[in-house]
């Protein structure tokens, strides 16, 4: 098996995949959605959560072998980036939407140094919108961004193309496609469901409006 393989398997074994066709899920982007995919969910389980820590840092080695510094996309990218951080010995940060509104009014967490060189980790890739947020955010600081490294991708074309505007190469671990392949594999879908997803994926910016 291989590691999307895997990580998918793991997604589903989880349940951090949810499947309501008749009652979508809202995303932050405003495109409603049969499925939901709450990695977040594998936090709790020892044995996955060490399988997705070491693959992602397996991901940094290969893909980011000169990233100084890891860096977490709030919320869900937190806690996988301190986990990897740890793995590789690296500083950790984590980024928020937004700056504080009190306090010391930062946006980014932890100790960084203008130049350095970082590697930025998120749970799950839709649109990318609020994950190239967290790109600007480090580069506004001074910082270097190599990279993005990410759990999973529903594989849509305009992330590719936020992606590429923004000059970020990014690696994930799974995909949409594995995905499906493996809840066919395990009968974690219904053939309804499985319609509903395909019809979806053909045209997610206009399903279910």
């Amino acid at each position: 098996m291989t590691v999307s393989q895997k990580i998918a398997s793991l997604l589903l074994e989880t349940k951090a995949v949810k499947l309501s066709p008749t009652q979508p899920f809202k995303w932050s982007s405003g495109w409603n959605s049969p499925i939901y995919c709450d990695n977040r969910v594998t936090l709790s389980f020892a044995e996955g959560r060490t399988f997705i820590k070491k693959s992602l840092a397996k991901a940094i080695k290969k893909h980011f072998p000169d990233a100084e510094l890891v860096a977490g996309v709030a919320t869900a990218g937190i806690p996988q980036g301190a986990l990897v951080a740890d793995a590789l010995g690296l500083p950790f940060a984590y980024v928020r939407p937004k700056p504080k509104e009190h306090g010391m009014g930062n946006q980014i967490e932890g100790r960084i140094e203008k130049g350095q060189k970082v590697v930025v980790i998120e749970d799950l890739i839709s649109t990318g919108g609020s994950s190239l947020k967290a790109v600007d955010a480090l580069r506004e600081a001074g910082i270097e961004v190599v990279g993005m490294v990410a759990i999973f991708t529903y594989g849509f074309k305009i992330a590719d193309k936020n992606f590429a505007d923004k000059g970020v190469k990014l690696v994930t671990l799974s995909h949409y496609n594995a995905l499906i392949d493996q809840a066919i594999t395990q009968n974690y879908i219904s053939a309804d469901s499985l319609e509903s997803l395909k019809k979806w994926r053909r045209n997610p910016e206009k399903w279910g409006v």
